[in-house]
């Protein structure tokens, strides 16, 4: 082990046994949905599935999110429209607004303390319900985003997802790859869900680490096509059609198959850092790339939109709104696990 990859680890186990130490517990059950890397595979959309699942069982899901680089310091409601003149994804970060503006029906909320954010919640929710059904009957159930690392707060239910593409890296710790944590961590997980891939070798290196926890294959798949302002667009209208297609995501090649997928051909294809706040400058130049390649269609991810729609953004832009799919038996895995 590599000498800053040591101080990285050292940190770590501090503020594990710290956070471990003053672990609390909110009063409802709490299902985390996680990963093992920094970067991106998938927590995003499966966060918004078992929402909605729960929405379907009878729970009333909340969901606690960190909000990575959102400026709102305490805890806050995440909604599209907020009385703060911030731009909302500069206020609640990208990935929290994107999930409010498909859960509009679900309370989701920012605060880098989860505890803190889950008692904030319920406290607006009982206000919300006072006049009407008293609160303790409300099936509520708490979804963690992102939160394999948060050991201050008690989880009954730990899900790790792994990227089938490209697993761990080069298997090495922060700073010197991508891994949060050792992979004995992974001792820890509840439930493993290897997205984008069927990675069989994958399955069983997990199986090796954790025999107990039972394994799904999960992909993601277009579920529509929007135009910036919400209209959803036949996905038959890009089949044949020359795209230029941008991300600013940690793994950019994922949105690239993702849009070839739909037919087209992807003439042109711009990757930005993963949450990168567009400019003005930025549109102009992919505009000017857009017109240089005698494109018909920008296209973009739905991640991506919430933030470009803060600007002067043309109306030939389309996003591609991603759906969670696994099998049905993972959903009955995860509410039985609960109960």
């Amino acid at each position: 082990m590599k000498i800053l990859e040591s101080l990285y680890y050292i940190g770590y186990s501090i503020k594990k046994r710290h956070s471990l130490s003053i672990q609390r517990r909110l009063p409802y059950k709490v299902i985390s949905i996680g990963n093992m890397v920094v970067g991106g595979t998938g927590k995003t959309p499966a966060t918004i599935a078992i929402a909605e699942e729960a929405k379907k069982r009878g729970f009333n899901p909340i969901i606690l999110t960190r909000g990575y680089k959102g400026k709102a310091k305490r805890p806050c409601l995440v909604t599209p429209s907020p009385k703060n003149s911030t731009a909302p994804s500069l206020l609640f970060g990208d990935e929290p607004l994107l999930i409010a503006e498909r859960l509009k029906d679900v309370v989701v909320v920012k605060c880098a303390d989860r505890y803190e954010g889950g008692m904030f919640a319920l406290q607006n929710l009982a206000l919300a319900n006072s006049d009407s059904q008293p609160f303790n009957y409300l099936p509520v159930i708490f979804i963690l985003d992102d939160g394999f690392q948060h050991w201050r707060l008690y989880r009954d239910l730990d899900i790790v997802l792994i990227d089938g593409l490209d697993p761990f890296g080069n298997r090495k710790m922060l700073p010197m790859g991508p891994l949060r944590g050792p992979l004995k961590e992974l001792k820890g997980a509840d439930i493993f869900v290897i997205t984008k891939a069927q990675n069989e070798a994958l399955s069983d290196e997990l199986k090796g680490i954790n025999r107990e926890a039972p394994l799904y294959f999960s992909e993601c798949k277009i579920l529509k096509v929007r135009g910036i302002r919400g209209s959803e667009v036949p996905q038959e209208v890009l089949r044949g059609k020359r795209i230029y297609a941008f991300c600013g995501l940690a793994n950019p090649e994922s949105f690239r198959e993702t849009v070839l997928s739909i037919g087209g051909e992807v003439s042109g294809f711009k990757t930005f850092r993963d949450h990168h706040r567009y400019t003005g400058g930025d549109l102009r130049w992919l505009k000017k790339q857009f017109r240089r390649l005698n494109c018909d269609f920008l296209v973009a991810t739905e991640k991506d939109m919430v933030k470009l729609r803060e600007l002067d953004t043309p109306e030939n832009i389309l996003y591609l709104e991603i759906r969670f799919c696994i099998d049905s038996s993972f959903f009955d895995k995860v509410f039985e696990s609960i109960l």
